[in-house]
């Protein structure tokens, strides 16, 4: 399963007291999960590469600034995640720009609204209570068993199930919900 796939804890202990075979070794370990991450929340496979490649960079730089081996999946999470937020918001800025030329290429625009709409995605699932949101993540977008969903946070079953329906009630109202328009009153 997706959590068997994780570089093992012994590595990660290692890779944190500054082994650098060992940091290599998680780095190469880590990579497949990543960009699995990144393609499931970026607009596009361009981001996604971009953003694991980053994910990547940071936990080579940084992983002794990780607090506990057992949160790498999560912490490689959050980090891809802002990553994907990053690139959308610089999206919908570079958008925005009036210097920016109008294109009459359908599928330009159409990858334009994807990405928007990628971004309203991320945005509605950042934007949960962060019980919910770990719940949403680990069940939803990781693809762990609810049951090890429960175990991991130490919920029971029953109360991992109304977080994660609450969760994904809260993001398709967002997500229902049309996106507030724009200065000037046109929609984004």
């Amino acid at each position: 399963m997706a959590e068997a796939s994780w570089p093992g804890e012994r590595l990660i202990a290692a890779a944190q007291g500054g082994d650098l075979d060992s940091i290599t070794a998680l780095v190469s370990g880590s990579h497949p999960n990543v960009r699995r991450f990144a393609r499931s929340l970026c607009a596009t496979p361009e981001d996604a590469e971009d953003a694991a490649q980053e994910a990547l960079i940071i936990l080579y730089r940084k992983i002794g600034m990780l607090r506990a081996s057992g949160a790498l999946a999560s912490w490689m999470f959050r980090i891809v995640r802002n990553e994907c937020l990053r690139r959308a918001r610089a999206v919908v800025r570079d958008r925005e720009r009036p210097e920016a030329p109008e294109t009459a290429v359908d599928s330009a625009e159409d990858e334009a609204l994807r990405r928007l709409e990628a971004g309203r995605v991320a945005a509605a699932v950042a934007a949960l209570p962060p019980d919910q949101r770990r719940v949403l993540i680990m069940r939803d977008v990781q693809g762990h068993s609810g049951r090890m969903v429960a175990d991991a946070l130490g919920l029971s079953q029953a109360a991992m199930k109304s977080r994660l329906h609450r969760a994904r009630a809260a993001v398709r109202a967002t997500l229902l919900t049309p996106p507030e328009p724009a200065p000037g009153g046109k929609a984004p």
